[in-house]
């Protein structure tokens, strides 16, 4: 059923229009023996005031952010509860793949932050080659406003490094780099697929799902929340969306298609076939590397 009143449509960035950051948590929880979800857990423990959350808001330079962020995923004392009773909300008498009841919680972690965060950035470099086709589609429709809400790094090189870097510091770009960021934390090319492209850090102020955000997004639009649907994947951002009355798309890892027929179906135009052998597409790179399917791991 097509829904007349939609004025704008607004993408979340990381897991829809890019690839998931969660994919690469769940391969370092695997590869380190951290049980299933864990380190979203630890992210989430920490509410506002955690190292993750500032460095989106802007508040945190890189190296700073690092480690902070490596000592708040290594601190079981903390987050061994957090995660104990997320297990407990999920319903460990029944084991499952998200939080088996059987999973042993960490005596001790050493979680470098420079070295998750960087294979999280890279994953999530790369473009779904599906999600940008169909925001043309839209684009090119001419009769709805296309807009970008991701909590986000976008400052500029220098203010992301800082005036401090340690001694082992080898230079900007070789940082830069090694994030998968050499056209910087927010491509010019990701940027320019939107009418609007508004992020957490250079808005300086509270991230997804604080609904201060989504409110001005929607005024820089000159839309109410009703006028828009919102297309994310986690669970929380889509909640929030909700209360202030905007429609909400799901978009699950893998799910990318299933999702614009969604969207199609409330706008009224296809945003599926003709695009790639099987209409499933395959992902583009961000910086020309392939996306490629990946197993879903666990939400925030």
């Amino acid at each position: 059923m097509t829904s007349p009143h939609l004025k704008a449509v607004i993408f979340d960035i990381g897991g829809v229009v890019c690839r998931s950051p969660l994919i690469a948590i769940a391969d370092y929880e695997r590869e380190h023996g951290i049980p299933n979800n864990y380190i979203n857990c630890a992210i989430t423990a920490r509410g506002s005031s955690g190292a993750w959350q500032q460095f989106e808001r802007g508040e945190m330079r890189l190296f700073p952010f690092y480690e902070h962020f490596g000592r708040e995923l290594s601190d079981t004392t903390v987050n061994n509860p957090a995660y104990a009773k997320y297990c407990q909300r999920r319903g460990t008498g029944k084991p499952h793949a998200l939080c088996p009841a059987q999973s042993p919680l960490p005596e001790s972690l050493h979680i470098d932050g420079r070295e998750l965060f960087g294979r999280m950035m890279r994953e999530s470099g790369e473009f779904d080659a599906r999600v940008v086709e169909a925001i043309r589609r839209i684009r090119a429709a001419g009769k709805w406003r296309v807009i970008a809400l991701t909590n986000n790094f976008s400052k500029s090189d220098a203010e992301i490094i800082g005036d401090a870097p340690p001694a082992a510091f080898t230079g900007v770009r070789a940082e830069l780099a090694f994030l998968g960021w050499q056209d910087g934390a927010t491509p010019p090319r990701l940027r320019a697929l939107f009418d609007d492209f508004c992020d957490s850090s250079t808005l300086g102020m509270r991230r997804k799902p604080e609904a201060g955000i989504y409110l001005l997004a929607c005024a820089r639009s000159g839309i109410a929340p009703r006028e828009a649907v919102f297309l994310d994947d986690l669970g929380m951002n889509l909640k929030a969306a909700q209360a202030l009355g905007m429609e909400t798309i799901h978009v699950p890892i893998g799910g990318a298609a299933g999702a614009l027929e969604k969207l199609g179906a409330k706008l009224g135009i296809d945003l599926v076939h003709g695009h790639g052998e099987n209409g499933e597409g395959s992902g583009s790179g961000a910086r020309g590397a392939p996306a490629t399917a990946a197993a879903t791991p666990s939400k925030l």
